[in-house]
C-alpha cells in the first residue's frame, strides 16, 4: 500500500467481485439454471458445466469490450459453446441465458465487509458512486435486491455511456457527472486492468482491491503514472487505512 495520502471527496466503486460477490452468486444463479433445464438428467455434472461456462463468458465479455461481439451476441453464445462442448441438443442458449440473468441479480452475496465499509464511509460523508461494465438491466437489480443501491449517488453503467473500462471516456464520463475534481477522487476495483489501470491511465488515483494476493500480473501498470497513486489492499477493511 503506497504511504502517501491525499484528501478524496468522490469514490467511484466497481460492482461485480468488489462489492457484490460475483463469483458465489454466478454459481448460486447457474445452479438454479441447471436444475431449470434439467442438464442433470442429461448425464452432465454441474461444476464442469459451470467451469467451462465461466471460461467462455469470460472471454466472449473481452470480446465484448474491445468490440468485436455485440450484447445479443454475447448472452447467445456463452451458453451456446457451453452446451455444444457437452454435445446437449434442444435447449435454446438465449432461453436459458434469460433464465439466468433473471436470477442473477436475486442473489444476495456481498464481499466480505461490503455493508460495514459502506456504513463507514457513509458516515465520513464520503460521495459515493458505482462504475460497472455490466448491463443496465442486470446492474440495477443487482443493487436493489442486495440493499446497495442506498448507498450510491449514480450508478454509470458502460452499456449506457457507451465506452466500457478501461477506456478513459467513461471514467471521464463519471467523474463530470458527479461534479468531482479529478485530483479529489479515486477508484476502487479488483480488476487490475479494467479499473485501476483504467483509472490511472484516466489521470485517477486508484485502489487495487486484491483479495489473492497476487503478486504477478502488474503488467498493465508498467507505465509511468507517476502523478497518480496507486493503493493496495487485500481487504475491504483495509480501506479504511486509506480514507
Amino acid at each position: 500500500m503506497n504511504i502517501h495520502r491525499r484528501k478524496y471527496t468522490h469514490l467511484f466503486f466497481d460492482l461485480d467481485n468488489t462489492l457484490w460477490s460475483f463469483e458465489e452468486n454466478s454459481l448460486g444463479a447457474m445452479q438454479l439454471t441447471f436444475s431449470q433445464f434439467c442438464l442433470e438428467s442429461q448425464g452432465v455434472d454441474f461444476l464442469s458445466f459451470f467451469n467451462i461456462y465461466s471460461k467462455n463468458n469470460r472471454l466472449l465479455w473481452e470480446d465484448y469490450r474491445n468490440g468485436k461481439v455485440i450484447k445479443r451476441d454475447l448472452m447467445r453464445l456463452r451458453f451456446q459453446q457451453t452446451l455444444e462442448a457437452f454435445r446437449i441438443v434442444g435447449i435454446d442458449p438465449l432461453e436459458m441465458n434469460t433464465f439466468y440473468l433473471t436470477e442473477m441479480p436475486n442473489q444476495k452475496c456481498l464481499v466480505d465487509g461490503t455493508p460495514e465499509l459502506l456504513d463507514y464511509l457513509k458516515r465520513k460523508g464520503y460521495s459515493m458512486f458505482v462504475i460497472t461494465n455490466g448491463f443496465r438491466e442486470v446492474q440495477y437489480k443487482k443493487l436493489k435486491t442486495s440493499g446497495l443501491d442506498g448507498y450510491f449517488s449514480k450508478v454509470f453503467i458502460s452499456e449506457d455511456i457507451k465506452s466500457p473500462k478501461p477506456n478513459k471516456e467513461i471514467f471521464e464520463y463519471a467523474v463530470k457527472s458527479a461534479n468531482a475534481r479529478k485530483v479529489a477522487s479515486l477508484m476502487i476495483g479488483d480488476d487490475l486492468h479494467a479499473d485501476v489501470a483504467g483509472a490511472l491511465n484516466f489521470g485517477m488515483d486508484a485502489v487495487w482491491f486484491n483479495p489473492e494476493n497476487k503478486t504477478d500480473c502488474e503488467e498493465p501498470l508498467k507505465k509511468n503514472h507517476s502523478k497518480n497513486l496507486m493503493y493496495r489492499v487485500h481487504t475491504l477493511a483495509g480501506l479504511t487505512q486509506i480514507l
